[in-house]
């Protein structure tokens, strides 16, 4: 998952709260916000599933959220 992703897939799931949630909450998994890890370098799926498991995003809408289909040339 790259960044870019990663956003994708919070504004699909989140929508309005998307962009606090990434600057604000604090990830358990991690100890520290998402916005945090991103520039710390962390890998974004390993974001991404921590945000997941903190707000209780069900298991069937973790996977593959985010990514672009591959354009057709």
């Amino acid at each position: 998952m790259r960044r870019s992703e990663f956003l994708r897939a919070v504004e699909a799931e989140f929508q309005g709260r998307a962009a606090s949630l990434v600057d604000d909450l604090v990830l358990s998994a991690i100890g520290t916000t998402a916005a945090e890890a991103l520039d710390a370098g962390v890998p974004p799926r390993e974001i991404w599933l921590a945000l997941c498991a903190e707000t209780d995003v069900p298991l069937e809408r973790r996977h593959g959220v985010g990514r672009l289909e591959p354009r057709r040339r």
